[in-house]
């Protein structure tokens, strides 16, 4: 494995773990709920976007490790993740409807 290989999966990780540390203070700043959902669904997904391509390269550069999983893992997490948003997202305005809370339609 060289060099260059490595740090260019060494920026990779980094990146990822910087966009995922910034959809969880996204969660921290942000006030209400539906403020709040969107930081870290962002986070999780593009976060671990750059991590698993970051994996794929440094196996697939050592030959050790079946690569292709990762555009598997990619594509469950890229559905899976926003669809769960909206989920919980309906949810919660189901219940803010129920409750009569102000500035839900």
């Amino acid at each position: 494995m060289t060099a260059a290989m490595e740090l260019i999966a060494a920026v990779l990780v980094t990146i990822g773990a910087a966009i995922t540390l910034i959809g969880a203070l996204g969660l921290l700043r942000l006030h209400s709920f539906y403020e709040r959902v969107h930081a870290p669904t962002l986070g999780t997904t593009l976060g671990t976007t750059w991590i698993v391509f970051s994996s794929m390269i440094y196996f697939g550069a050592q030959g050790t490790h079946f690569v292709l999983d990762g555009f598997l893992i990619i594509a469950l997490l890229t559905a899976t993740t926003p669809v769960t948003l909206i989920i919980v997202v309906r949810a919660a305005v189901l219940r803010d409807r129920y409750e009569n809370k102000e500035g839900i339609s």
